[in-house]
């Protein structure tokens, strides 16, 4: 039987397409890899880096971008045990997006508190 070939649509819950979308579009996977950019941590580390996380949606990121194959996790038999986390190769190559709608973020924030607040203004009146 031959397969047919499907043309992934970002639109449907159901395509892979939309999951990796939703995977490297969370707040918390972005915060991870911006964070893993610059080498391995430990969880410990990437806790602290990254304000207003919870240990188990920490946990749960990680353990997402491992199952994307996005992140390796290395456990190191020290005591007490060791673990860290490192991007892989397609981890890595998310960067140049990820650090691009980082730049995005920092140059458009004042336009965009402005916008807010001129929508909190007229929200309000």
């Amino acid at each position: 039987m031959e397969s047919k070939e499907v043309t992934p649509d970002l639109y449907n819950r159901r395509c892979g397409s939309r999951q990796v979308l939703d995977r490297i579009g969370d707040r918390w996977s972005v915060l991870v890899v911006l964070t893993l950019a610059a080498g391995p941590k430990r969880y410990g580390e990437l806790a602290g880096r990254i304000d207003g996380v919870s240990q188990k949606m920490l946990t749960q990121t990680l353990r997402g971008l491992e199952r994307d194959g996005l992140v390796t996790r290395t456990v190191h038999a020290a005591v007490p045990l060791r673990v860290d986390y490192e991007l892989t190769g397609l981890g890595r190559s998310l960067l140049t997006l990820l650090a691009g709608l980082e730049a995005w973020a920092t140059d458009h924030l004042a336009e965009v508190e402005a916008a807010r607040l001129r929508y909190d203004a007229r929200a309000s009146a």
